[in-house]
C-alpha cells in the first residue's frame, strides 16, 4: 500500500526500531590494520616510530613497536593485521622478501608469540623489497625495462612460503602477476601449508589513491608506472574475470582495492565469486578523511563509520583499514 497507510519513517523513530531493522552491521572483528614495520637499521628503528606524514596517526614501527601496535589491536577486537616490511637494503631482484630473517618475517614470529589470538596477515609483493620499485622482476631482454611476470612467479611464491613459515596465517598477494595465485597454492602445498589461506588481491586497479602508501613503504616505482599489471579503474567486468581466475587457481578468498570509490566492484565480485571478500580502504582513502576533518569540514568518526559501513554493505566481510583501531573504539563505546 502507499502513503498514508505506508510511512517509512515508523521504524525510523527511535535508535531501538532502528537498530530492529538495520541490514547491515558493522564489528571490530571484520577489521584488520596494515603496519609498515622497518628492518633493525631503518630510521624508524632507532626511535621506534616515525611519523608518516601523508597519514596523520600512522607510523613507521620498528620491530617492538610493532609487537605493542599488535597488542593494541588485540585488545580493541580488532580482527587481524596485515604487514608491509621495509627493508633496510634493496636489490635488483627483491631477495629480502624471501628472506627468513627479514623484517616481516621476524615482525611476523615476533606477533604470534606476544599475541598468539591475533591474525597475522601478511603482504607479498616484491615493490617493497626491489631497487626499481616494481612488483616483480624485470626482463634481461632488449629494449626499455619491463615486468618480466613469469620468472616473477618463483620469487612471489618463495617469499609466501617464507611468511607461513613465520607463522603467518594468511598471506596475501598483492603483485598482480597472471598465475601467482596457483604458483603460491602449489608452492604452499608442497612445502607443508596446505592448511594455509590465500587471500588474493585479485581486483588492484591502478589508482590515484595509493599516492600516501607509496610514501609510507617507500615503493614508488623508479620509472614508468605499474598499469601495464595493475587494473584499469575504467573496467568492471574485466576486474569480475579477474577474481574468477583467482578462485580457479585455488584462491580462499579475494581482494577489492581501492574500496571507496569501487563498491559497484565489490558487491559484483562477491555476486560472481560466492567467496570472503575484502575490501582495502587505502591510504589516500584515509588521508582524505583526515584531512578534511582536520579542516573542520566533516566529522570523523561518523564519516569514518558511515564508509566502513558502506562497504560492508557493499558485500565485503573483511575491511582493510588504517581506520582499524579508531573504529573499533567508536564501535565498543556504541555498545
Amino acid at each position: 500500500m502507499a502513503f498514508p497507510q505506508t510511512r517509512m519513517r515508523r521504524l525510523r523513530a527511535s535508535a531501538g526500531l532502528r537498530g530492529l531493522v538495520r541490514e547491515t552491521d558493522l564489528r571490530a572483528g571484520q577489521l584488520v590494520l596494515p603496519m609498515f614495520v622497518t628492518e633493525a637499521g631503518a630510521p624508524a628503528a632507532q626511535g621506534g616510530r616515525e611519523p608518516i606524514a601523508t597519514m596523520p596517526g600512522v607510523d613507521r614501527l620498528s620491530l617492538s613497536a610493532a609487537v605493542a601496535e599488535a597488542r593494541e589491536a588485540a585488545a580493541l577486537g580488532v580482527a587481524a593485521v596485515m604487514l608491509f616490511g621495509l627493508p633496510a637494503e634493496k636489490d635488483e631482484q627483491g631477495s629480502s622478501a624471501w628472506d627468513p630473517e627479514g623484517v616481516v618475517q621476524l615482525a611476523t614470529r615476533a606477533i604470534k608469540q606476544a599475541v598468539p589470538e591475533l591474525l597475522v596477515i601478511t603482504d607479498v609483493c616484491l615493490c617493497e623489497y626491489t631497487s626499481h620499485g616494481h612488483c616483480g622482476v624485470l626482463s634481461a631482454g632488449p629494449g626499455a625495462p619491463r615486468v618480466d611476470n613469469d620468472a616473477s612467479l618463483e620469487l612471489l611464491a618463495q617469499t609466501a612460503v617464507s611468511h607461513a613459515r613465520a607463522g603467518a596465517d594468511l598471506v596475501a598477494p598483492s603483485d598482480m602477476m597472471d598465475g601467482r595465485v596457483r604458483a603460491i597454492r602449489e608452492q604452499l602445498d608442497e612445502e607443508g601449508f596446505s592448511e594455509t589461506p590465500i587471500l588474493a588481491y585479485s581486483a588492484k586497479f591502478a589508482s590515484a589513491f595509493y599516492g600516501p602508501f607509496r610514501e609510507a613503504a617507500d615503493s614508488a616505482p623508479a620509472f614508468g608506472d605499474r598499469r601495464g599489471y595493475q587494473m584499469d579503474p575504467a573496467n568492471g567486468r574485466e576486474a569480475v574475470r579477474e577474481a574468477l581466475l583467482d578462485v580457479q587457481e585455488g584462491a580462499d578468498m579475494v581482494l577489492v582495492k581501492p574500496a571507496l570509490a569501487y563498491g559497484d566492484l565489490i558487491s559484483a565480485v562477491k555476486r560472481a565469486t560466492r567467496l570472503p571478500v575484502a575490501a582495502y580502504n587505502v591510504s589516500g582513502e584515509y588521508a582524505m578523511v583526515k584531512a578534511a576533518a582536520a579542516a573542520g569540514y566533516v566529522d570523523e568518526q561518523a564519516t569514518v563509520l558511515e564508509i566502513l559501513t558502506s562497504l560492508r554493505r557493499a558485500g565485503a566481510e573483511t575491511i582493510i583499514t588504517y581506520h582499524a583501531k579508531d573504529a573499533a573504539r567508536w564501535l565498543a563505546e556504541q555498545t
